[in-house]
């Protein structure tokens, strides 16, 4: 056993080789990272999730703000660094395409509201957070990041099957229309921010509401609104709310904001069909080793993508696309877990028969 281990233990990257990581290792986190959507069939089994509303006791509870800032500063931290640490497989930062360093910008800005703006400002509270939570959490987001890096820095993957046919001149010919792309992946990704971020707001609104209203009810023998811990001071803490459905976002879903943050990563793949790749970068850009990672073969729910971008002759946005799928797998039971708490907390009349995030549909 102890010479398995051991095996195991020297067959890892170091941390010279994952941080960030090089042509080789990113391959391998890509591959990892592609089948993500097979753990998430836990989620769907499982609704243990101490975390937010469904968060409960335990030694290992930490903090909600500082949980939720820890594990989603991750991602643009390592981005940022991976990206400006120089590397002989990829030109430095400043020699990038607008396109990469404007798909960065993007990712970061999100983050920044994420990690900083919601949980510090935004939020009237925010329940404690498990450890395993948080961890999971963070690991996600080294990896999300780290295929992203390397992306964004030239890395070319070649892809298992490859719908990309050679033509000559550019390796990408584009038309007029495919050019759109991008603007309208932008376009996409700052609607679904803005809505992403006025449905949180508006739950915050609500809950701050309901904890004012408890507040001016309560006798001076009675414990302070919404103190369901002992020793709680913030009258925020623990009420929650079931949005109403007589008018906005929440009028047909119960979750609107994870619907506004799916559209705001399609955008972000849409977006990614202008990052150049390794080989069309300028001819003035050189590093010292061609950055071609190893053959990527995909996973069959990744396949209809290349597909589709074979068809368009557009650059395949692989990381993008894999995060979009990974974020819709890990978020789906969430919301579903999340409607069958509603109903238990407030009842099939106050849920008014919308879905999590599909119209009408009682179970999702």
């Amino acid at each position: 056993m102890g010479a398995i281990i051991s095996t195991f233990w020297g067959a890892l990257p170091s941390s010279v080789e994952l941080f960030p990581p090089t042509p080789m290792v990113y391959t391998s986190v890509l591959c990892c990272f592609q089948y993500f959507p097979l753990m998430t069939v836990i989620q769907w089994i499982l609704s243990w999730h101490p975390a937010g509303k469904t968060s409960s006791e335990s030694i290992f509870n930490i903090p909600g703000r500082i949980a939720w800032s820890a594990m989603e500063i991750v991602g643009p931290i390592n981005l940022i660094y991976s990206m400006v640490t120089p590397s002989p497989y990829a030109p430095s930062f400043t020699d990038l395409p607008k396109p990469n360093i404007l798909i960065v910008a993007l990712y970061c800005i999100h983050y920044f509201n994420r990690a900083i703006i919601s949980p510090f400002f935004s939020a009237p509270s925010m329940s404690p957070i498990h450890a395993a939570i948080m961890s999971f959490a963070m690991i996600f987001n080294w990896f999300n990041s780290a295929c992203l890096a390397g992306w964004l820095r030239g890395y070319t993957v070649p892809t298992i099957p490859n719908f990309h046919t050679a033509r000559s001149g550019s390796p990408y010919p584009r038309s007029a229309v495919v050019d759109l792309l991008p603007t309208v992946g932008v376009i996409l990704f700052v609607i679904g921010m803005a809505g992403n971020i006025y449905s949180e707001t508006a739950l915050f609104r609500l809950r701050r509401e309901e904890a004012e209203k408890r507040a001016t009810k309560k006798t001076d023998d009675e414990a302070p609104a919404g103190a369901e811990a002992q020793g709680s001071r913030n009258k925020f803490h623990k009420v929650y709310v079931i949005p109403p459905s007589s008018r906005g976002v929440f009028r047909y879903i119960l979750y609107p904001h994870y619907v506004f943050e799916w559209l705001e990563w399609i955008g972000f793949a849409l977006a990614g069909t202008a990052v150049a790749p390794f080989s069309a970068l300028p001819v003035s850009v050189s590093v010292s080793s061609v950055a071609i990672a190893p053959p990527l073969r995909l996973a069959p729910w990744l396949v209809p993508a290349a597909w589709a971008a074979g068809k368009l002759a557009v650059p395949l946005p692989l990381p993008a696309v894999v995060f979009v799928v990974n974020a819709v797998t890990n978020m789906l039971p969430h919301a579903r877990w999340g409607r069958k708490w509603y109903v238990e907390k407030f009842g099939q009349k106050a849920v008014a028969g919308r879905g999590a995030v599909v119209p009408g549909c009682a179970w999702l």
